[in-house]
């Protein structure tokens, strides 16, 4: 299995995605699709990266998913860019014999790329302010869970 990871500025659709995650006829596909949220006055987030340190953070991650279950496909697209409140900005998709492997392995992914996938994140808000954003506690602590399960 050769996971599909992308990271790009344009927009994907998640429903051709899921189509795409279930072409091996798995038992089951779990996806997870993130979407900017507009709250306290946000009015645009812009994501910045290194293309090949990024990449190889989201392929551990990919890769550790595949380690710790039975996968027939995974699928990573991660935005960058200037994005805006209610827009995409995040797909994690697995497919495999069983539901809990799916669904575990894209909580799996999604909790690591919150706190380790290397993008750097400033908020714009409408009064002007800006803010870089880092891991939240809550973040660290999902991811964490995973590291002796």
């Amino acid at each position: 299995m050769t996971p599909v990871i992308r990271v790009q500025s344009e927009t994907f659709d998640p429903v051709a995605e899921m189509i795409e995650l279930e072409a091996g006829e798995p038992g089951a596909v779990a996806t997870f699709t993130g979407i900017v949220r507009g709250e306290g006055g946000l009015v645009a987030m812009e994501l910045e990266h290194y293309p090949a340190m990024t990449e190889r953070a989201l392929a551990q991650i990919a890769d550790e998913a595949a380690t710790r279950w039975p996968l027939s496909a995974l699928t990573i697209i991660h935005r960058v860019g200037r994005l805006t409140p209610g827009t995409r900005i995040v797909f994690v998709g697995a497919a495999s014999r069983h539901r809990g492997d799916a669904i575990d392995a894209v909580h799996f992914m999604i909790d690591w790329l919150k706190t380790d996938a290397p993008f750097w994140k400033r908020e714009e808000f409408a009064d002007g302010r800006s803010r870089w954003v880092e891991a939240r506690e809550g973040d660290v602590t999902a991811r964490d869970r995973w590291r002796d399960a």
